[in-house]
């Protein structure tokens, strides 16, 4: 009999116990019994669950719970073939959006999860205040740093960041989306920044920014796409700087960011690359997933072509 690991955080449900009843019930239907059912915890948001359950060799790892439960699965399964299943328990559950995989009925996802086909996707890394040898190093996350963070969807820094900050963990569980609304709110007045990226080797003039985003995908929840041309499979990385310079600036943005529009704003500068080498000043927040890591004045960021194999609904 074929075997399932999932990978649960306990936070993200009011009532585990009913929840992984339906995640058995649903794989047992599919001639699939899960091997087992382990908790992430405050310490360790999937890392070492998922080390540990490569050592018995499962068919497939389910991740159970939001995109950060998900960037820590995919974090270890990445380059093992192994396939990552995807399970809702989030508020964005954003890869499970852009491989089409459900996000509103947890049966329904166990069930492709479990008896869907695989997709291999691009993954992103995020080296975090990289050495200089990491800068010149043109293979710099072979050996996995402890420094280097994978990322299925997007990274970024300054206000994307800050608004991931400042939501909350209780209010994103009560009002779902909106609390990162509500924190974009907060952060939209906020400081710019001096900003330099380095794309694939090439030096860009530095600017005034609010924001960067690197993305592997480019569609939010309620379909908004803030990196139109991104494909989970394309070998590239998509990113979008930010520099409105008041609040009119910004609605530009989101009119542009709403309207679907591939064509570039004032206020907003989108590309494509596989390395991107970023230096900011003063120190800014930065996030991979949702996952907001601490402060840096560099980054690095690179792309993993085809290091992931995910596991997608069955057309």
């Amino acid at each position: 009999m074929p075997r399932a690991v999932v990978i649960a955080n306990p936070t993200k449900f009011e009532d585990l116990g009913a929840v992984r009843r339906t995640v058995e019930s649903a794989a047992s239907a599919v001639g699939f019994g899960t091997s087992s059912f382990v908790e992430t915890t405050e310490d360790d948001p999937g890392f070492g669950q998922t080390r540990d359950a490569l050592l018995d060799g499962p068919d497939i790892v389910c991740a159970l719970g939001g995109d950060g439960t998900v960037r820590a699965v995919a974090q270890v399964l990445a380059g093992t073939g192994v396939p990552l299943g995807l399970l809702p328990g989030g508020t964005g559950n954003l890869l499970a959006r852009n491989v089409g995989a459900p996000v509103d009925d947890l049966a329904d996802a166990v069930t492709s999860a479990l008896t869907g086909v695989d997709r291999t996707i691009d993954a992103g890394w995020l080296l975090l205040d990289p050495t200089e040898d990491q800068l010149a190093d043109p293979t710099p996350v072979v050996h996995r740093p402890a420094n280097a963070h994978l990322f299925t969807v997007m990274a970024g820094l300054g206000f994307d960041a800050a608004m991931m900050d400042d939501a909350p963990e209780g209010l994103k569980g009560t009002v779902g989306w909106a609390a990162y609304v509500m924190a974009a709110t907060k952060n939209l007045r906020g400081e710019g920044f001096q900003l330099s990226v380095t794309l694939d080797r090439v030096k860009s003039e530095p600017v005034t920014a609010r924001t960067l985003v690197v993305g592997n995908c480019g569609t939010l929840t309620g379909g908004i796409t803030l990196l139109p041309d991104a494909v989970l499979d394309d070998g590239l990385l998509d990113i979008a700087t930010l520099t409105p310079k008041s609040l009119a600036q910004w609605a530009g943005v989101a009119s542009t960011v709403l309207r679907g529009q591939t064509d570039d704003g004032p206020s907003i500068e989108r590309r494509q690359g596989r390395d991107v080498v970023v230096t900011v000043s003063p120190g800014q927040k930065v996030e991979a997933d949702g996952d907001v890591l601490g402060l840096a004045t560099r980054l690095r960021l690179v792309v993993d072509p085809g290091t992931l194999v995910v596991r997608v609904k069955r057309r």
